[in-house]
Parts: structure tokens; C-alpha cells; sequence
């Protein structure tokens, strides 16, 4: 695979403050990618600097194997982006501003567009003034996806949808990825980027500090044990175990925590007769909240 978005050793200072610092990461064609991490953490600077909406203090960026800066028309032209504080021209109706975007894009398919106006159930024939936070987001989900682009670049796209339509939202995602689409997805909301991604970045305090496969993430995460033995197992066999803490005994049942391998733990359980083994995967939103946790200690 090739990259779509490359990017370099990106940093934006605003005066003093550092918005992101030696950002590095790429973006693989066919990919559904997650940018993850809270309110402030550098994610919108990030995107916006990509597109040349504002300019780095350093650093590159290349975007369909195209300069973001020198080039930044051409990419417009090809990409989808929602903003995640997205201004529509109020004034006019959501019917009126699409056929605006296709007067300066050119080309569109006005039945895929009739089809995302009823999977959204949107209001598109309303003065744009006049609709809810929802049924703006629905427009703009709309003008992101109407021309089929080769990238699509979201920030926080499911802000004001109700459950259904956020359903709905991934549906399209999973749908338009498989018709060969790169996805950029940027949220501070963790079960939509793990319902949807393949690959995660977590940024903290303008810092990339991982960058994996959502499975192998998850790999990493806590995960909570219990062993059911036939009889009461003593606490202290298990307490030094490698990645072992949070060690609880009631009655035959051993309770813990573990991260990282499991073989230890197992060897040791092994030596009793094991009746019942209960294990809960980590999930990425513990793994999110580890890093923010060490980050912030």
C-alpha cells in the first residue's frame, strides 16, 4: 500500500503555545483511520494544517502525493472534509448550498445524492438557518461524501446525530472504504473509533504517542481474569507474577488484573485443578485512559 497522507515533522506554534510538536505519521491508501484524543489535544490543528487552512511552524505534509501547501487546490478538488465546526450559508437551503458545491466541483451523481438525503432523512428543501445541529451535520456528512472522493476527511463527524443516524453514518463509512476510499476520522469519542478503524493514532497534548492496528492496541490492554479452582487457592502464590495486580480470593475464586503476557499467571494457576477460567478483554478506551492517566501523573 501506498501512503495518501504523509506527514513530517509537523509542528504550529501560536506564539508560546505549542498546538502539536514533531508530528509524524502516514495514512495508507484503503485505510479506515483514527485520530483519537480529547478536546484540545492538537487533533483540528492537525487536520487543518494538512489541508492549508493554516500554515506549520514546521514540518511537511503530502496529501495524494501532493505538496498541501503548493498544491492545495488540486487536493481540495479530490478530497471530502467535514469540519468539526462546520458554517453552512444559512440563508440558503441545504438543496440550494449542494448544487452550489457541484457548480464548483462539477460532475455529480444527484442519485447517490437523492440516496443520502433518505438514509439520513434529511431536510434538504429548509432554510439552513432554521435547522437543528443534527440536520446541519446530516448536510454537511452529505457534501463530505455526494462526490464519491478518493479521501474523505472527518473532524468529530458524528456531533449532533442521534443514535440511528450514527448507525447510519458507519454504515456509509464501512461502505464507501470498501469501494476503495481512504478514511481519516478524527474524534475524541473512543467506541466509534474502535467500531470503525483499523489503525489508531492517539495524540496527547499536541504529541503523537501511538500510532497501531486497533487489534494490537487492544492486545496491550488490561485485561481482567478470574480462575474458579476446586478448592481455595492461596493469594500470596500470585502476587509477584509478572503484569499481575489487583489480586482478589473469595472462597475458590481468584480474581486479578493482568497486562501484558499471561503465560506466568497460567503456569501458575495450572498448578491447581482449574474448574472455570472468565477473562474480559482490554478494550481501546482503557488503553486511551492509561495514556492520559501516565501523561498526567
Amino acid at each position: 500500500m501506498d501512503s495518501v497522507i504523509s506527514i513530517r515533522n509537523l509542528t504550529k506554534n501560536y506564539g508560546k503555545y505549542r498546538a502539536i510538536e514533531d508530528i509524524n505519521l502516514d495514512v495508507m491508501r484503503g485505510e479506515i483511520f483514527g485520530y483519537l484524543g480529547p478536546n484540545g489535544a492538537g487533533k483540528t490543528t492537525t487536520i487543518r494544517t494538512l489541508l492549508d487552512f493554516i500554515r506549520p511552524t514546521k514540518g511537511s505534509v503530502t496529501v495524494l502525493d501532493l505538496d498541501s501547501r503548493t498544491d492545495s487546490r488540486q487536493i481540495r478538488k479530490r478530497i471530502g472534509y467535514l469540519p468539526g465546526d462546520i458554517g453552512l450559508y444559512e440563508k440558503m437551503t441545504g438543496r440550494q448550498l449542494l448544487k452550489y458545491i457541484d457548480g464548483l466541483r462539477g460532475g455529480l451523481d444527484w442519485h447517490f445524492v437523492r440516496q443520502l438525503t433518505e438514509r439520513f432523512e434529511a431536510n434538504i428543501d429548509q432554510p439552513i438557518r432554521t435547522l437543528s445541529r443534527g440536520n446541519k451535520q446530516k448536510i454537511g456528512l452529505m457534501q463530505a461524501f455526494m462526490h464519491t472522493p478518493e479521501l474523505i476527511i472527518m473532524d468529530e463527524p458524528t456531533n449532533g446525530l442521534d443514535p440511528l443516524m450514527q448507525q447510519e453514518f458507519y454504515r456509509l463509512v464501512e461502505e464507501m472504504n470498501k469501494k476503495g476510499a481512504t478514511i481519516f476520522i478524527s474524534s475524541h469519542i473512543v467506541p466509534e473509533i474502535e467500531r470503525l478503524c483499523s489503525k489508531v493514532g492517539i495524540i496527547r497534548k499536541g504529541k503523537l504517542v501511538a500510532v497501531e492496528e486497533v487489534e494490537k492496541l487492544k492486545e496491550k490492554a488490561i485485561r481482567k481474569i478470574t480462575f474458579v479452582f476446586d478448592e481455595p487457592v492461596s493469594k500470596e502464590e500470585f502476587e509477584n507474577l509478572p503484569g499481575v495486580r489487583d489480586i482478589e480470593v473469595e472462597g475458590n475464586a481468584l480474581k486479578c488484573t493482568i497486562k501484558g503476557t499471561v503465560d506466568a499467571l497460567v503456569k501458575a494457576a495450572g498448578m491447581h485443578k482449574v474448574i472455570k477460567i472468565i477473562s474480559a478483554d482490554g478494550n481501546l478506551e482503557e488503553i486511551f485512559l492509561d495514556f492520559y492517566a501516565v501523561g498526567n501523573k
